[in-house]
């Protein structure tokens, strides 16, 4: 067992470092070119997976220019989302209340067809 940790340990740690190394934007890349540190990750596994981690890329949280400053806001206070539900729920309630008055009448006629049918045994009207 621990021979199979000897071995997948710095496997996974190179794998990492290599995924890591290629999915960092360039502009984070300290040190050296990104291609070299790619081969450099792949050549010296250990070594080079831990150079990477400790060495090869800026790992300080990118700071904003302000609090709000082009960054993301939760709908619920963003007010030009809120105004939009306002929009919406404003400009739909005439034609859905159109359309509900419609299907209700067409729901009426139908029931009144049904009875028809039932007491008389009639051809159902064609409208």
């Amino acid at each position: 067992m621990l021979r199979a940790l000897l071995f997948i340990l710095p496997l996974a740690l190179m794998i990492y470092a290599f995924i890591d190394c290629l999915n960092t934007p360039e502009e984070e890349v300290k040190h050296l070119p990104k291609p070299v540190w790619a081969i450099v990750v792949l050549l010296f596994s250990v070594v080079g997976a831990i150079g990477w981690i400790v060495a090869g890329k800026d790992r300080r949280p990118r700071t904003r220019g302000g609090a709000g400053a082009g960054g993301w806001v939760a709908p619920d206070d963003n007010p030009e989302f809120l105004k939009s539900l306002k929009d919406e729920k404003t400009t739909g309630e005439p034609d859905d209340d159109a359309a509900l008055k419609e299907w209700e009448a067409d729901l009426r006629r139908r029931e009144e067809e049904l009875k028809k049918r039932e007491q008389g045994g009639d051809e159902p009207e064609k409208p």
